[in-house]
């Protein structure tokens, strides 16, 4: 019984985010050291050719949960001038009988704003497609027959766009960009039954910025932000803070919450705008190879039916020409 509830928990929440078109992108609370998530311009920034592989298991405890894993693998293509970056990014998210697959391929030209190469201005876009599959056996209707549910597993392959600009000095960065720009092609819909539209997926917003500041010769804080926008639901702000100590361990916090920069007459009034903390360790294992672990714990009144949130990353960067050694990269 307590597991019925859970999953009835799941499905409510599912049926929830579709018909209120809510935020349906990935989310990682580690974004800020794979900016390839949500930006495709990020695409060669560290010079270096880089693997990043992440997982995240969201709201433990509960059945049916968000479980979303992510590969990304991004390099400059003309290594002497640096030009041009190169991107690929694989993603898988499920929740409950919905299950989504993305894969894009992602260029970004590079121009470079100083003699001694320390500013750039990047331009990127991503082309790829996203497979969206619906399993109506996993849902608990409460009326038999529904029709908005639909029967066995249906499955749409869209293709996508996405646009981003990115910005960045050795201590700065700055970067906005347009995810899902084809989401307003009815031919798009993921799934519908007449004319109700159940599952639409919506463009989103991201702008991304932060900081390099040296406390001291083995201290260093970088606060960053990320918000959020699908201009359907709420607007998501995402505030970080982290300490580098001895240029190898990162200690940060992370809070996650709804603001409100608008009026969205189509809100839910009253809805709770506090979403999560987060705490954040990163390890430089080598210049090379880092790993990192965030654990999510939940503020909103959800926090009661879960235990929390587990999210691990694992970056690679491989030698380049005549093993050039790396310039450092802090975002």
């Amino acid at each position: 019984m307590k597991g019925l509830k859970k999953y009835s928990l799941m499905s409510l929440l599912l049926l929830g985010m579709s018909s209120g078109y809510a935020q349906q992108t990935i989310q990682f609370s580690q974004y800020v050291f794979n900016g390839l998530a949500v930006n495709p311009a990020y695409a060669g920034y560290k010079e270096a050719w880089t693997a990043n592989l992440s997982f995240r298991s969201q709201w433990v405890g509960i059945q049916g949960a968000p479980r979303t894993g992510t590969a990304s693998f991004d390099g400059v293509a003309d290594p002497d001038r640096k030009r041009v970056g190169l991107g690929f990014i694989a993603t898988n998210d499920r929740l409950g009988p919905q299950n989504t697959s993305a894969f894009y391929g992602n260029y970004a030209y590079r121009l470079q704003l100083d003699a001694e190469d320390t500013k750039r201005l990047s331009f990127g876009i991503g082309a790829g497609f996203t497979q969206y599959s619906l399993d109506g056996s996993k849902f608990i209707s409460t009326d038999p027959g529904d029709g908005a549910i639909p029967i066995g597993n249906e499955s749409k392959l869209s293709p996508d766009v996405r646009f981003g600009v990115y910005y960045y000095t050795p201590k700065f960065y700055l970067g906005a960009s347009v995810m899902d720009l084809l989401s307003g092609l009815r031919s798009n819909d993921i799934y519908s039954e007449t004319d109700a539209r159940v599952i639409r997926q919506v463009r989103h917003l991201y702008l991304t910025g932060g900081v390099l500041i040296p406390l001291s010769q083995s201290l260093d804080l970088k606060p960053t932000f990320m918000i959020k926008e699908d201009f359907k639901g709420p607007t998501n702000l995402d505030l970080n803070a982290y300490l580098l100590i001895q240029k190898t361990v990162w200690i940060g916090a992370s809070y996650r919450t709804g603001v409100k920069i608008w009026n969205k007459n189509n809100l839910q009034q009253g809805l709770d705008p506090s979403d999560a903390i987060a705490a954040i360790v990163e390890l430089n294992l080598t210049d090379r190879f880092r790993v990192g672990y965030a654990f999510d714990s939940t503020t909103s009144r959800l926090a009661g039916y879960q235990q929390g949130t587990h999210e691990i990353s694992v970056s690679m960067t491989f030698p380049g020409k005549k093993g050039k050694v790396l310039s450092p990269r802090y975002f």
